[in-house]
Formats: C-alpha cells, structure tokens, sequence
C-alpha cells in the first residue's frame, strides 16, 4: 500500500469524510465543500480543493494536516472558499484525460512508425482500455480502481496494469502495479483439443471453395496466424520443400517457415496459389474473415487450431525448440510455456516410436 493509501485510510478511519489526492504533480482534497463563490448551486457537492502542495513525502503530511483542519471548519460551518481561491489561480491547469491520453499516443507514435499494426496495437493494448476512465482529473486512485475492476492474474488485468502504468508515466503520476498486476501466464489458458492430422486433412478436402481450401492447407502445413495469410512472400513456396516467407505489414521483417508435413505441400499443390479475395484494415479483421469462413463450412475447430496443431506435430518430430518458435515468430519461452504442456502420451509415444526405429540409433552391447 502506497503512503498516499495508508493516509487515506487513516482519514476514512477518522470519519472525517474527506481524501487527499494527487493531481499531476500536486496534492488536493477531495470532499463535500459548500458552492463556490459564482456558482450556480445552492448546495454543498463533492469538489477538489488544490492544495498547492508537492506530492513528496513532506508534502503527503502536510495535506493530512491541512484534511483536518479543513474537516473541522465544515463540520462547525466555518469553510470559507477565500481562503483558497487565490491559491488554486495560481495553479497549472487542470488536465483532462483525454488530453493525457492523447498526449501518451503522441509519446508512443514517436517511439514506433505508424502503421496498421502499430495502430491497431495502440487501440488494443492502451485506448480501448484507458478509453474507460471516467471524465474527471487524472488521479493514482482512478487508475488503481481501472485496474482493479479486472479479473485477477488475467491477461486483461496485465495489460490493463501496464497501459495504466504509462498514462501515469506521461502524467508524472507514481503508480505502483507490482501489488496489482498479479501472476498472469500463458500456462493459465485451458488447453484446447487438438484436431488430428487426420481430421485435418479430411475436412480441408471438404471445403468446396478453392481459395479457402488452399487458405486451409497453408495453416495447416505451415502453422500460420488467420491473418498471415494475407502477408506470404510465395516466391521460395514454388520449389520443394515449399518454404515460405511470412512478412509483417511494413514489409521491414519476416520469418521463414518450412512445411510440416512436405507432403501436404505436395499432395495440396500448395505452390498453386489460390489467397482468398477478401480486405481487412486491421489484423484482426483479416483475421475473423478466416474464422466466419470456418463457421460457415462447418469446421470443427478454429483457425488457430491448426496453428497449435503444427507446432505439436513440430515436436512429435523432434524439432529443436529455438527452429519452431521462430519459425512460428515467438519467443522459445512462449512457445515451451504454451505448448509442451499439451503434448499428451499419446505423443509422447509417436515420438518415442519414431526414434526407437531409427536405424541409426544406438544400441546396447550384446
């Protein structure tokens, strides 16, 4: 708990309805004081009174003092607001949110090229969750109460946690989240059932449009995201053993990806390129034209599952970690986290068979 919580908490032990509060880089108190001079109400409402007071250790003390002698003189109807308005004059502006807001999407734009992944990673990861605050002056207590109204050890509650953490940055706000943002991990996502390479190949020759059904086959033999689809360099796809070139949107990156099975590559003429006409602006977009389309065929399982299904068959066939992960352009934490834990007996014994009749495989003496 923060010095500036514990101080709260004593103030709400002492019933004296009233809160210290950081604004920027100052202290205010928050409670029920009568109408200011010039206002149109007629009755006391909740409003903040600037301190003009430094959120430092010192000045936290100084505000607990200043909460209760300005308690005192409401209690006993002897507040009166000339005491402080020339002081609040003279005090910077107040800032609204969305002016923070905006003024952090300015910091983040000059760090990163704008672009459709870098803007739809913008609105995912930072506005559509600092969008819920509410329309008042930024505060350390607004941002803990975003953050708590999320499920613990989530990944919202992760995200939400370090989108909170830079608006307060940007704000000079000293927001601690290592008491909030909990133990969130991929282990934690229930394992999902992986469709057999069997099935696979049964329902892609269901699928009766020949764009989709070549769609189907590359995420299936090459482990792709929905929306990867879309970003393939297919030239080195032309010749055995198929592999394929992944790029980001920029076209600055990409990784490479080899088939598994080659076969698939093969016997799917996947060399025959057939994308699928459609348009997204977003990532994301492109890639729930991928999971209607399973929806509207009848697939049993998600486009990702085939995703998972290839880095599983990666493993089945020994190999190394560091190749897979990169080859499916993650981390080989992510992907040791993510999928050995759903690597059954079952596959443990297709590996185990594959390398018990390897014809070079020691043996031992006689």
């Amino acid at each position: 708990m923060s010095n500036l919580d514990t101080l709260n908490q004593r103030l709400k032990t002492a019933k004296l309805g009233i809160r210290v509060v950081q604004r920027g880089d100052r202290l205010s108190l928050r409670a029920t004081f009568p109408p200011r001079p010039g206002s149109n109400k007629t009755k006391p409402y909740q409003q903040y009174l600037s301190l003009g007071i430094y959120a430092n250790p010192a000045g936290l003390k100084q505000a607990e003092a200043e909460a209760h002698r300005i308690a005192t003189l409401i209690s006993v109807g002897k507040f009166d607001w000339a005491e402080f308005i020339v002081e609040e004059v003279e005090q910077a502006p107040i800032i609204s949110i969305q002016e923070w807001i905006a003024r952090l999407e300015k910091e983040y734009f000059t760090r990163r090229a704008r672009n459709v992944k870098t803007q739809e990673t913008w609105n995912r990861e930072y506005f559509q969750i600092l969008n819920r605050l509410p329309d008042q002056p930024l505060t350390i207590d607004l941002l803990t109460d975003l953050i708590c109204s999320t499920p613990p050890d989530t990944r919202v509650r992760r995200r939400t946690c370090y989108a909170a953490r830079a608006l307060a940055d940007i704000a000079n706000l000293k927001l601690d989240i290592s008491r909030l943002i909990g133990h969130y991990s991929p282990q934690k996502v229930a394992p999902r059932d992986i469709p057999s390479d069997e099935l696979i190949a049964a329902w892609r020759e269901k699928i009766p449009n020949p764009a989709w059904q070549w769609a189907f086959g590359m995420m299936a033999t090459y482990g792709l995201r929905n929306h990867e689809i879309f970003y393939l360099d297919i030239e080195s796809l032309q010749k055995a053993p198929g592999i394929v070139s992944v790029e980001d949107e920029a076209k600055t990156e990409a990784h490479r990806v080899w088939p598994c099975y080659p076969e698939w590559w093969e016997r799917w003429k996947l060399w025959d390129v057939k994308l699928p006409n459609v348009k997204g602006r977003t990532n994301s977009e492109l890639g729930h034209r991928m999971s209607v389309q399973f929806k509207r065929y009848g697939v049993p399982f998600n486009p990702y599952d085939l995703r998972h299904a290839w880095a599983i068959r990666t493993l089945e066939f020994g190999w190394d970690v560091s190749l897979s992960a990169a080859q499916m352009g993650h981390s080989v934490a992510v992907h040791c986290a993510v999928y050995h834990r759903w690597i059954t007996d079952q596959h443990h014994q297709r590996a185990f068979d594959l390398l018990m009749n390897r014809p070079d495989r020691p043996h031992p003496p006689a």
